[in-house]
């Protein structure tokens, strides 16, 4: 029940992704923690609890370590600290992959465990048997095609997708056929820029891009990618907003000083010392 004067925000549903298609774009981040879910919650449409937490929060090299588990708490995390947007968890590698029934099992699980709106995985014509099962039986879906992290050992690493045509080709279809078997949006990553272009032209369904193209529905990237959190690696596609990483830094090392020098704590942050105030604890 909501107090009085306070506005009740409604979140963001698949549908409601869906719905963009062809609209005003979709603006998507990752989130995987309440406090950053909070802050950026008021200007994304979609939060996507991604199982490049693996990579970002964990340092793993691939996300291929990531548990169901996992996952599922930093969801719960994501949904506490938002109210409006649509929040969709990463099913990680190893649990729908096996058949549409384990697929179906462990979304569920999710979805129950969360209260997130939707669940995104990985893969083109080999998953939309699974994409259909899932989507038939209440669970939203947000497809990945492209370059797909989950299967980078397979492809040789995490290069651009789509360079020939053949390989353009099966995109194109991996993406028509998660489309026709009923997820409400799909991102497409690491594309070549025409072929994602196109792709958005073709189907029915919103794309969202990452390193694709800037006529995709939608924008999506990693959060400490944008916020120069994450300084391993940074792809050519990612534009960096703030130096959040330096100044983490910086504020780690001045505290440094301060301590070292016994500088802090003063007297204003003890209790009884020095005359200073003190907070009732009553």
């Amino acid at each position: 029940m909501s107090t009085e004067g306070e506005t009740r925000v409604r979140r963001k549903t698949a549908p409601d992704i869906h719905g963009m298609k062809g609209g005003e774009p979709i603006v998507a981040l990752t989130a995987y923690t309440t406090n950053v879910a909070k802050y950026l919650d008021p200007h994304v449409d979609l939060l996507l609890v991604g199982d490049s937490l693996g990579m970002v929060l964990y340092g793993f090299e691939s996300t291929v370590g990531v548990t169901l588990d996992m996952m599922i708490n930093h969801g719960q995390a994501v949904m506490r600290g938002s109210r409006q947007a649509c929040v969709a968890v990463d099913l990680p590698f190893g649990s729908y992959q096996e058949s549409p029934e384990v697929a179906f099992r462990n979304a569920s699980q999710v979805m129950i465990a969360t209260g997130c709106s939707a669940i995104k995985l990985e893969g083109g014509e080999e998953m939309a048997p699974t994409v259909a099962y899932l989507a038939a039986r209440g669970v939203p879906v947000l497809g990945h095609v492209g370059l797909m992290p989950q299967s980078v050992h397979t492809v040789g690493g995490f290069r651009t997708q789509g360079r020939s045509d053949a390989e353009a080709e099966r995109i194109r279809a991996d993406a028509r056929a998660i489309a026709d078997a009923g997820a409400f949006a799909v991102v497409v990553e690491g594309t070549m820029e025409p072929l994602a272009h196109e792709i958005t032209r073709e189907i029915e369904i919103p794309t969202i891009g990452i390193g694709a193209s800037p006529a995709c529905d939608g924008q999506i990237l990693v959060s400490e990618d944008v916020m120069g959190l994450f300084s391993d690696f940074t792809p050519r596609f990612v534009k960096r907003y703030a130096a959040l990483g330096e100044q983490i830094a910086e504020a780690g090392r001045l505290y440094a000083e301060d301590v070292r020098a016994r500088r802090f704590p003063g007297p204003e942050h003890c209790f009884g010392a020095g005359g200073a105030k003190t907070r009732a604890s009553g």
